[in-house]
């Protein structure tokens, strides 16, 4: 719905309006007095986020040459995946800083110097861009998207807490069915000549359809991985939070090394960069899977290694994937296609957390009370792996799906 906004009211202005209450709600985050007034203003923050990050997408298709478009592309990609292991290790320093004893709040009080620098920049240098047409909203299928991922996504995040209840699993049902429905009134409202929030012609757009694929799984892995090593790292070998972002520091640099190649080398080679740096991460995951066989307590490099060896394939593959996702949709559909594609990949990641929490705990459970954190994060860890491994070599098959090349495809 955000991308669709913007393709009918203007991209540029629909972004800065959304960056602007994205900003405020931060600060409403920050200023949260209990658990439960955070989550509401955390959503009104993931609302502004929704029409906001969309229009990134719309905004380059319409600033860019083909040839120029496919390195914005792969700047955005690479950025979107350093930021993912870059994170943790600012929050980690924030957090250790207590910075004049804000604590946890001052992960949410650094958005607002950034985010007023890139209003500022964005008022200055974005240029206005919008659909030849505008559009009727496609207010019932929003809904029934909400509902149908509200009531799929919850049972699966909340599920362990709740001991998984028979009315757990009937929600997620109903959530299933929803989300058909929602398919049906899509094609419908399509064959009536209105316009749906999710165009039935994308889903015909074979690279686009086996991107979406790809993409849940390669972010769905990170969102998950960087929570339960997190959680390991710190309750089970002892680390603080900035110990725990030093670890991860490896990871940011591999990326690093390689997201360069990957762009320069995607318009030859772009399949194979993909399945390469997949493949690529889920070794990363089994070297780390070894680690903490038996319930081992790594050091400082072995960890440092596993994690470099998982930024190397992220690098590969982060930065070049939106370009083939949004290859061969038309240009007239790229906020809504970024659209789909954000909002793919935030339930690929609340689904990866959700299974790969579950069995991370569930594994903490089922060990002796006796036995030390340390082993037992380990073993806790060591369960989780294989997911992991299985997860990126699920992506690396979805990716043998996209074209070889990472060319950008005219109207």
């Amino acid at each position: 719905t955000g991308g669709r906004i913007g393709d009918d009211y203007g991209r540029r202005r629909v972004f800065l309006t959304a960056l602007a209450a994205f900003t405020l709600a931060s600060a409403a985050c920050a200023l949260a007095p209990s658990a439960g007034a955070l989550i509401v203003v955390r959503a009104l923050q993931g609302l502004a986020g929704g029409f906001m990050v969309p229009q990134v997408f719309g905004i380059i298709r319409s600033s860019f040459e083909p040839a120029a478009m496919a390195k914005a592309f792969g700047a955005y990609g690479a950025v979107q995946g350093l930021a993912s292991v870059a994170g943790p290790l600012i929050g980690g320093a924030l957090v250790d800083a207590d910075l004049w004893g804000l604590g946890w709040r001052t992960i949410f009080w650094i958005n607002i110097p950034v985010a007023v620098v890139a209003l500022v920049l964005g008022w200055r240098v974005l240029p206005e861009s919008r659909a030849a047409a505008r559009s009727r909203l496609d207010v019932i299928g929003a809904l029934l998207a909400s509902v149908g991922v509200l009531l799929v996504l919850l049972p699966l995040v909340q599920g362990r807490d709740w001991g998984w209840p028979t009315w757990g699993w009937a929600l997620l049902t109903a959530g299933v069915l929803v989300l058909a429905g929602f398919l049906r009134f899509e094609g419908a409202l399509a064959r009536r000549g209105g316009e749906p929030v999710l165009a039935p012609d994308l889903l015909k757009v074979r690279p686009f359809v086996a991107g979406l694929g790809a993409s849940v799984l390669l972010f769905g892995g990170l969102a998950s991985f960087f929570l339960v090593l997190s959680i390991y790292l710190q309750a089970g070998t002892g680390r603080s939070a900035w110990d725990t972002g030093l670890v991860i520091l490896p990871y940011a640099l591999g990326s690093m090394l390689t997201s360069g190649a990957g762009v320069a080398l995607a318009a030859r080679a772009g399949r194979a960069l993909l399945v390469t740096g997949s493949l690529t991460l889920a070794a990363s995951q089994g070297l780390l899977w070894w680690l903490v066989r038996d319930g081992a307590t790594p050091g400082y490099w072995p960890l440092a290694a596993a994690m470099f060896l998982g930024g190397l394939g992220l690098g590969l593959a982060a930065p070049i994937l939106v370009n083939v996702v949004l290859a061969g949709v038309p240009g007239r559909r790229a906020g809504a296609a970024g659209g789909v594609l954000s909002t793919v990949n935030q339930i690929g990641g609340a689904v990866g957390v959700a299974v790969l929490a579950t069995v991370f705990f569930n594994a903490t459970s089922s060990a002796g009370t006796a036995t030390p954190p340390a082993e037992l994060f380990a073993h806790a860890l060591a369960q989780a792996m294989p997911w992991q491994v299985a997860t990126y070599l699920l992506a690396a098959v979805a990716m043998l799906a996209l074209p070889k090349t990472a060319a950008t495809h005219q109207e």
